[in-house]
């Protein structure tokens, strides 16, 4: 039985280029950072869980929820093939509960704070996605403009580069490292009309990342999501 069942929906993908250096002491013992063209990558991820299942049960009141979550992609090589995965500088959701399991007994990095989340139809007849979360009595916004139609993710493209990575990987400690396989169809994009920024990364996610408040991103996804299902951790080193 898989860990989790959910759908993710609606995801809001807004990409960094970063200094690899800036990113060492965050990657997992047995994997390395995975460069697209020559190029390092760091992802503000905003989106919605839905009829989520922890072990196959619905929790009451923990089904739906909105998650933001900053990620950067590694790689491990096994087998005589490469993984491509995940690894979460942090993840915030908007239940206590949420984070203690994933802190406490995942050793993952998750943070508790106000959330909140729309989607409506503006006047121009396309759909506004907005993310939202409170640090500092400050209200973070992210919001995509979108149109309506279904795209498919090109292959060879920074978008398949960033959306197509199936492993999460833990960083226990200097020499104890996490692997779960995340399993989900190849998703569709929508088109995106505009995308507004207004995070202070410094109050969210600390001093070394507080540069990202005056960086451009390099690109902006939205991708549509799908069910997903999250298998059980196993160590690998």
């Amino acid at each position: 039985m898989s860990f989790l069942n959910a759908q993710w929906k609606n995801l809001a993908l807004i990409n960094y280029e970063i200094e690899a250096s800036l990113l060492e002491k965050y990657v997992p013992k047995g994997t390395e950072i995975d460069f697209y063209n020559g190029k390092c990558y760091i992802s503000l991820v905003g989106f919605l869980f839905q009829n989520t299942k922890l072990l196959g049960i619905k929790i009451p009141f923990h089904t739906n929820f909105e998650e933001v979550n900053l990620r950067f992609y590694v790689k491990r090589f096994e087998n005589g093939e490469w993984k491509r995965g995940v690894v979460f500088i942090k993840e915030i959701v908007p239940k206590p509960a949420l984070t203690w399991v994933a802190n406490t007994v995942y050793k993952e990095h998750y943070q508790t704070l106000p959330m909140k989340h729309s989607i409506t139809e503006n006047k121009n007849l396309n759909t506004d996605f907005v993310y939202q979360w409170k640090t500092k009595n400050k209200w973070n916004t992210i919001l995509m403009e979108t149109k309506d139609n279904a795209i498919e993710i090109e292959s060879g493209t920074t978008s398949e580069f960033i959306t197509e990575h199936y492993f999460g990987y833990t960083k226990y400690n200097e020499n104890k490292t996490f692997e779960y396989e995340v399993k989900h169809p190849k998703w569709q994009q929508k088109e995106i009309i505009q995308t507004v920024i207004d995070v202070d990364f410094k109050a969210t996610y600390g001093n070394e990342f507080e540069f990202l408040n005056y960086q451009n991103p390099a690109s902006t996804i939205f991708a549509i999501g799908s069910e997903i299902s999250v298998e059980n951790k196993n160590r690998i080193v």
